[in-house]
């Protein structure tokens, strides 16, 4: 990891610059009586189906508050401990909103800022919405450039591997033998994915595979979904391209793996699944950890691990999906489910984003600060 701790410096053109790191997230309420509001920050105030919100608010009811604000604001602070420069925090759904944080950024006097999405692999729901979000709010005097993508990360995948390993010993002592693991992400909707290409997809490139069917009976398992669908809206003036998420998302639980093949697990002990489906119409992408579960029940096996390797932190989709919804499900299906610790305040994790941050921060030193800036293009890891 590059050390950074440089706070403000001065250009050629003795232009004071100041650098940070703004980390983006969702958001979540911290009170299931502000689940409303939050919802209709979700869905850009159109009306939500009161048994939605009744459902959502069950949910957090369940597991008494979704801790991901105070993850996040702990991640920052650890990583501001580490490379010396301020970080900050902005929610694209809740408080601390990113306008807000943004606003506060150039109040501060900052110029230059790394903006890292704490959804690593990346999408259109997630990237695009938080970068036009910031960029709306910049002032033509701050300079950001996006991490873009950091799925293939090294050491995000030492960080996963690092909490999945004891989680995986113990259940293969469990059960006797290897016990296979599930990768899980959230799920988004086929269309947002799908775009229209002005000509066929390369014979090279792989679609996606997406669930055509209900799925699976709802009584067999929980009401699938968290949010609701304008949380996922692409982003105006998309480019017509695949978006990459889905890849993404099996790469990194690929490198994963990789870590623990030393230990025994092999190509044939691990699957990849979507989780957390939303309420509305439409298809999502798959295939879903309830499908997934109820096949290797039936292929036999009497354990699984699950490890959600699209989310940085506990939440409401860790804490209630997995926790509760598919361990009931388990329960029914007579199968030991097992999940790995989030990452929450993994020093790998901050190691991780530290070294984000320090790539990103050599070239924006090279950018000249000017009345009216634009915003610098998003670049990969």
């Amino acid at each position: 990891m590059t050390d950074v701790h440089e706070s403000g410096t001065t250009n050629e053109a003795g232009t004071h610059r100041k650098s940070a790191v703004l980390l983006l997230a969702h958001g979540t309420p911290e009170t299931v009586e502000e689940i409303p509001e939050y919802l209709k920050n979700v869905v850009s105030g159109r009306t939500i189906p009161q048994h939605v919100v009744e459902e959502i608010q069950h949910r957090y009811a369940r597991i008494g508050k979704s801790p991901l604000t105070e993850w996040t604001l702990r991640q920052a602070d650890l990583l501001q401990e580490l490379i010396g420069l301020p970080v900050y925090v902005g929610m694209r759904n809740w408080k601390p909103y990113i306008a807000d944080t943004v606003r506060a950024m150039r109040t501060d006097g900052v110029t230059d800022a790394i903006a890292i999405c704490l959804a690593p692999q990346n999408s259109r729901t997630s990237v695009g919405l938080y970068r036009r979000a910031a960029y709306a709010e910049t002032g033509g005097t701050l300079h950001f450039r996006f991490v873009e993508s950091w799925a293939d990360h090294p050491l995000l995948a030492d960080a996963f591997a690092e909490r999945l390993r004891p989680t995986w010993r113990d259940a293969c002592r469990f059960v006797g033998k290897n016990v296979p693991v599930i990768f899980t992400a959230h799920s988004v909707p086929c269309r947002t994915i799908q775009v229209q290409m002005p000509q066929p997809l390369s014979a090279n490139i792989a679609e996606p595979k997406v669930d055509d069917t209900a799925l699976i009976d709802r009584s067999q398992g929980p009401v699938r979904p968290t949010a609701p669908e304008r949380s996922y809206a692409v982003p105006a003036n998309t480019p017509a391209r695949p978006d990459p998420y889905p890849v993404e998302c099996k790469q990194t639980a690929a490198l994963v793996a990789k870590r623990l093949a030393h230990e025994g697990l092999t190509g044939r002990d691990w699957y990849f699944a979507f989780q957390s489906h939303g309420m509305s119409g439409g298809p999502w992408i798959g295939p879903t950890v309830e499908d997934t579960l109820q096949n290797l029940r039936q292929e036999g096996h009497r354990g699984v691990v699950l490890q959600p390797i699209g989310f940085l932190c506990d939440h409401v989709e860790i804490l209630y999906d997995i926790d509760i919804g598919f361990q009931e499900l388990a329960n029914r299906l007579d199968l030991k489910l097992f999940r790995a610790e989030s990452l929450n305040a993994s020093p790998l994790l901050i190691d991780a984003l530290a070294d984000l941050a320090a790539r990103r921060l050599e070239q924006l030193k090279a950018i000249p600060t000017t009345p009216k800036s634009t915003p610098i293009a998003s670049v990969s890891r």
